[in-house]
């Protein structure tokens, strides 16, 4: 396997989205997603992550971002057959706002409030890439670990009830059907 220090091409593209992910533009974005990408994990996420294209994977970095801050991904390999690129990472950073998980038709279906710890899990992000851009991305995460490290699982009665507190607002700053802008 190569080292994600020694990528290239394609590898280095997906290693860079992973920086974005941090902390990039959605101009940056347009430079390695191609407008039609599709993001098969925008399901539990906010509608604007469910666009296709660069806007798209910007939303779900901004909702990332909202929840943790400090967030990076450490990229320990990155293995490439034809058009698919697999990156071996480990995401880091602190929760410091809420976390908001969504139904299929967008509305709020949990909400974790902040509890200021940090995490490191391990996750493996596959890339679909034509002609140096990125069309295709999906994962498989860690949660389980998220949540046990973030205090989430199992959660106290007095977090639970922080959740549902935390639910009710959300779900209130939403339109009628409990979709944010609705």
């Amino acid at each position: 396997m190569a080292a994600a220090t020694d990528a290239t091409g394609d590898k280095a593209v997906c290693i860079r989205s992973m920086e974005l992910m941090a902390n990039g533009t959605v101009d940056q974005f347009a430079e390695i997603y191609d407008p039609a990408a599709v993001n098969r994990e925008a399901e539990d996420e906010p509608v604007g992550a469910r666009t296709a294209g660069p806007a798209g994977f910007h939303a779900s970095a901004q909702w990332l971002r909202e929840a943790y801050s400090d967030l990076r991904w450490e990229v320990h390999d990155a293995v490439q057959d034809g058009d698919l690129v697999v990156l071996h990472t480990t995401m880091s950073g602190r929760q410091t706002g809420p976390f908001t998980a969504y139904t299929a038709d967008a509305a709020v279906e949990m909400v974790f409030p902040p509890r200021n710890r940090e995490f490191a899990v391990t996750q493996t992000h596959w890339f679909r890439m034509k002609d140096g851009r990125i069309v295709e991305h999906w994962a498989n995460r860690d949660d389980l670990a998220l949540g046990r490290q973030l205090g989430w699982t199992p959660p106290s009665p007095v977090y639970l009830a922080r959740m549902l507190l935390a639910r009710r607002r959300a779900v209130a700053g939403s339109g009628p059907s409990g979709t944010p802008g609705s």
